[in-house]
């Protein structure tokens, strides 16, 4: 077996739920090329408990606890390396439970993930769910990983897409309230994501750039002409309009009942969704498990698994790791053809 080229950083996000337990499941499934290897970050002992608790094997070449000592592992060959960190005390330790402690080691793991880009260790960050309430008990401010990777990256805005399966969507806002996505939704501010998205499509393989942009409606049947709300002829249209005007190949605003179904069938190149769950509730029902996320305009690629840390099933063996499979996939095959990556 050749030696790994490229290797995939993966925080174990939150201890107590299901992300430890989707890693190694998605090791041993996902279906990697031989030359990208894994470094996985986490706490040996919640490893070591989960594996003998749920009869899985934690399948790793190495287990290491500096970079000396990963460098040694990557140069032996080793491809699926175990970077370990002492955060998590199992004294106090209990799937399921949220914990200052949990959220102190979830965010310590991404931190490491940085570092190790950062230093050229690896070439993408793959993660599993955090939960947002551990964080703010470790006296974390941030909610998710992309406000996370976003500070310790000095990004100014990094963006999020979905991949449900061929669908692509892309947001331009995320976690805020309705009242408060609704207000975000601005002439310049919509025009500044239908850019960024344009950027990104057209600069990578993954996208038909042959297909236009869509720009999904926020009011039901985008407002009809101001029956239902004045957001679209105010901020929405003016935005698609001038994107246009640049050159950009936009349309919309198309209903949000019908547009997510026209992109999945291949109409257009990707959609914006307006708010959180206007995009994820499409992209969810039409593929729950296997549906992942990429954040762009980081440093590097960061895919993830779109889904919670489910401490109701947490320690069972029940989580499905379909989604952690595809983004440890779509990760190693971005590497692979984005030469910024490599």
């Amino acid at each position: 077996m050749m030696q790994a080229k490229r290797y995939l950083a993966v925080p174990c996000g939150d201890p107590a739920g299901i992300g430890p337990e989707i890693v190694l499941k998605a090791l041993k499934a996902a279906q990697l090329p031989d030359e990208v290897g894994v470094i996985v970050i986490a706490d040996v002992p919640v490893i070591s408990r989960l594996a003998t608790d749920l009869g899985l094997k934690a399948e790793f070449d190495s287990v290491v606890s500096d970079q000396t000592r990963l460098e040694q592992a990557m140069e032996g060959g080793s491809r699926k390396i175990l970077y370990t960190q002492s955060i998590v005390d199992m004294n106090h330790f209990a799937y399921g439970r949220i914990s200052a402690m949990c959220g102190r080691a979830a965010y310590a793991s991404a931190e490491t993930a940085v570092l190790l880009v950062q230093q050229g260790y690896a070439h993408a960050v793959v993660t599993p769910p955090l939960h947002k309430e551990a964080l703010r008990a470790a006296g974390i401010e941030h909610i998710g990983y992309t406000e996370i990777l976003s500070e310790l990256t000095h990004t100014k805005k990094a963006i999020t897409m979905f991949d449900t399966m061929g669908l692509k969507i892309f947001f331009h806002t995320r976690h805020l309230s309705l009242r408060q996505a609704c207000d975000a939704v601005t002439k310049e501010s919509l025009l500044e994501t239908i850019a960024t998205c344009d950027r990104i499509t057209k600069s990578s393989p993954a996208f038909d750039r042959s297909l236009s942009l869509a720009v999904a409606g926020l009011n039901p049947h985008s407002g009809e002409h101001g029956l239902f709300g004045d957001e679209e002829m105010v901020s929405v249209e003016p935005a698609v309009i001038e994107a246009r005007r640049q050159g950009i190949d936009v349309v919309g605003p198309i209903g949000a009942d019908s547009v997510f179904y026209q992109t999945r069938m291949g109409k257009y190149r990707a959609v914006i969704s307006l708010y959180h769950d206007q995009g994820h509730i499409a992209a969810k029902t039409y593929d729950f498990n296997r549906t992942i996320s990429i954040t762009w305009d980081l440093p590097f690629l960061r895919t993830s698994v779109d889904h919670g840390t489910a401490f109701d099933i947490a320690g069972k063996g029940l989580a499905d790791a379909s989604g952690m499979v595809r983004a440890l996939e779509v990760a190693a095959s971005y590497t692979r053809s984005k030469e910024e990556y490599i």
